[in-house]
């Protein structure tokens, strides 16, 4: 996983000589570091099995970028009717976000338990009442990127962003279901790169890591 200090901006990244190597098999595009492991680890959510447990486990809620708040007030009314009354009373309380231990925005929690949001399906399985609202038509915010982007998380530094994989071992099924598939976590996540970065850098992305297969 990428090793990230804390730079003033891109420009200021120096690399010692015995992380030459290590660093090299980065991929930089444009004001982003992207770990290798976007490429080298297999990674398909398995639902059967984990249950939706990355909604429910953890200490805090999903991480909201500032500019996702209002667009979730704004969908609360359509994603109420998908939502589970202690997650309303949550909300009603808390309001639509809540702050994690680092003074972070993130989703309120039920209880200090699960998302606010989580809605529990057939057999148990985790689902997302605003990615529901969505699938619905009744709104236009599918649910917060760093939920669509999971395994992926993004730290923001001034000038770049540093783009890495994040293990967590309630996700053991879905690296078992990813290898059994063959799916490397930048395809699994393809619609959710290209909703945070755009097109053209997740096909910049593909042809980079084809580049480098071949080295």
């Amino acid at each position: 996983m990428l090793r990230i200090h804390q730079f003033s901006s891109f420009s200021d990244i120096v690399y010692p000589a015995s992380d030459f190597n290590y660093f090299c098999a980065m991929i930089a595009i444009d004001n982003t570091i992207n770990s290798d492991d976007l490429a080298k680890v297999c990674f398909v959510c398995d639902l059967s099995v984990c249950k939706g447990a990355c909604c429910i486990e953890g200490d805090a809620g999903a991480p909201l970028d500032e500019s996702e708040i209002s667009e979730l007030e704004d969908a609360l009314d359509y994603v109420k009717p998908f939502m589970r009354k202690e997650g309303i009373e949550a909300v009603e309380k808390l309001g639509v976000f809540d702050y994690d231990m680092h003074g972070h925005y993130v989703t309120p929690l039920v209880n200090g338990a699960e998302c606010a949001f989580v809605v529990f399906e057939d057999e148990g399985i985790a689902g997302c009442a605003i990615e529901k609202a969505w699938e619905a038509g009744k709104s236009k915010f599918r649910k917060p990127v760093s939920c669509h982007l999971y395994p992926v998380r993004i730290s923001s530094y001034e000038g770049f962003d540093a783009v890495n994989y994040h293990q967590w071992h309630v996700c053991k099924p879905a690296l078992e279901y990813g290898k059994k598939l063959n799916v490397p976590v930048y395809v699994f996540l393809k619609d959710s790169l290209i909703r945070k970065y755009g097109e053209k850098w997740y096909q910049q992305l593909c042809a980079e890591i084809e580049r480098k297969k071949n080295i």
